[in-house]
């Protein structure tokens, strides 16, 4: 029997419930990275050590990023999944493949936590840290893994609330960790003088307030599908279905780290540690845009998934058509900001005038290819929304794998330090292009009875 909110994904004005929706995932999401830029600001601004600190705070973006992939491995495929299942009227299902993501994140907190402390310096070095900046990096990733199930658990399952349409609830869970973050920061690193240990600890606290926030609400009688201690033992066919589709999102955002760490060797070895701090600067700058665009489109996800799943085409190309158009708008307009004013970002992280020179000069470059990257963004998101894992795994490894690492690998030896900025828009311009052709000639037939009929199949099947 569907519920209240799924009716509603189904019956609401897609202009009206793509706001409700979509608008609290956006605002959580620049809150979100807010904390996390800001906590950068302070770290960049400790007396005497702010460009050392910030720079070897920056090397440890690729373990953050493979935590949080994990993170995205889980919710990218059950969430999805469960939407579907609650669009088909099969609650006991979506209770299922909730039960059994839970299992998964707490199993990759344990097996993440400690890989990384036992590896944690040689892969620093690994990932650009100087003998410079090597204690900066170790002392905040060893406090950072301490709390691993802390972020497992909400980004894993912060989606699973906003796949019932509880957006609200879901928007609530990130601003209570981005506003703590934001408060004990300040506290921890200049009042207790705690540095950038200071600031991991409170990342840590943030992060676990907002894991609580998550469980107890999936716990209690206000969650459509409740998370059950019954439903967490193992189940492999629904664990083998989460996996199948959430490998996409997951090397999205696991190949950011191979991406940071190809990135920051070229750059320390062509630069020095200036231009590795200046790679720390830059994906801040992306993420002010990039991650509430992510918000968004995980907010418009359940309107997808829903009606796809009940079989309503229209509402999900309508849909589609109208987050396309938002995702790139965002993304023209904000980069071309960017790169006609790129000295008012570095000011925002950095004072020291010889690291804020590098970023005036490679800013622009590197955010060339992202004016059009909303459109990748938006059909990425859709092909998710529907189902399509290997569509989506193709587009994610073309930019990345295909064209990225490869480029900023070989770009260097032609024109140097430089060349390491120039693989970012020539990977992204070919990739959006890629993305939006794939869309168009596949979207018509996905959208489609014996599409949907194929799709319910496989998931009656692996269920």
């Amino acid at each position: 029997m569907k519920t209240e909110a799924g009716n509603r994904l189904g019956t609401e004005k897609i202009g009206k419930l793509m706001l409700e929706l979509a608008l609290p995932s956006v605002l959580a999401q620049i809150v979100n990275v807010l904390y996390n830029i800001v906590d950068r600001i302070y770290i960049g601004r400790i007396p005497g050590v702010g460009a050392a600190a910030l720079t070897g705070v920056g090397v440890t973006f690729p373990i953050i990023t493979i935590i949080s992939a994990f993170a995205g491995f889980t919710n990218g495929g059950g969430a999805p999944l469960a939407a579907i299942a609650l669009g088909q009227g099969n609650k006991k299902r979506a209770e299922k493949i909730l039960g059994n993501s839970t299992s998964l994140l707490l199993f990759f907190s344990v097996i993440l936590m400690a890989l990384f402390l036992i590896f944690k310096c040689p892969l620093l070095y690994l990932f650009g840290a100087s003998a410079h900046t090597i204690s900066y990096s170790s002392a905040y990733i060893t406090v950072y893994l301490i709390g691993t199930v802390f972020v497992e658990l909400a980004v894993g399952l912060n989606t699973f609330i906003s796949c019932q349409g509880h957006a609200r609830t879901a928007m609530m869970s990130v601003l209570i960790g981005a506003i703590a973050n934001i408060v004990l920061d300040p506290i921890l690193i200049f009042v207790f003088h705690l540095g950038v240990v200071g600031a991991a600890v409170a990342t840590v606290i943030s992060q676990a307030l907002s894991a609580a926030w998550v469980v107890r609400f999936l716990v209690s009688e206000q969650s459509e599908i409740r998370l059950k201690f019954t439903e967490l033992k193992p189940d492999r066919s629904i664990l083998a279905f989460i996996l199948a589709l959430g490998i996409s999102p997951f090397i999205m955002s696991a190949t950011e780290s191979a991406i940071t760490i190809v990135m920051n060797h070229g750059l320390q070895v062509y630069g020095g540690d200036l231009y590795v701090g200046s790679m720390t600067i830059l994906q801040s700058v992306l993420q002010l845009v990039f991650v509430p665009i992510g918000g968004f489109t995980s907010g418009i996800q359940p309107i997808i998934s829903y009606n796809f799943g009940a079989g309503q085409f229209d509402r999900v190309k309508k849909t589609i058509r109208l987050m396309l158009t938002v995702t790139l708008s965002a993304s023209l307009i904000y980069v071309v900001f960017t790169m006609l004013y790129p000295g008012v970002f570095a000011g925002m992280f950095t004072n020291d005038a010889e690291l804020i020179k590098i970023v005036k000069k490679v800013l622009p470059v590197y955010m060339a290819g992202m004016t059009v990257f909303g459109a990748q963004s938006g059909v990425q998101s859709s092909f998710l929304g529907l189902g399509q894992a290997k569509i989506s795994l193709c587009i994610a490894l073309l930019r990345k794998v295909v064209l990225l690492i490869p480029m900023a690998l070989i770009f260097p030896h032609f024109w140097g330090v430089m060349g390491v900025y120039y693989a970012e828009p020539v990977a992204d311009i070919i990739s959006v292009a890629t993305a939006v052709t794939l869309f168009a000639i596949n979207i018509p037939k996905i959208l489609s009875v014996e599409m949907l009929e194929k799709v319910t199949h496989e998931e009656n099947g692996r269920g």
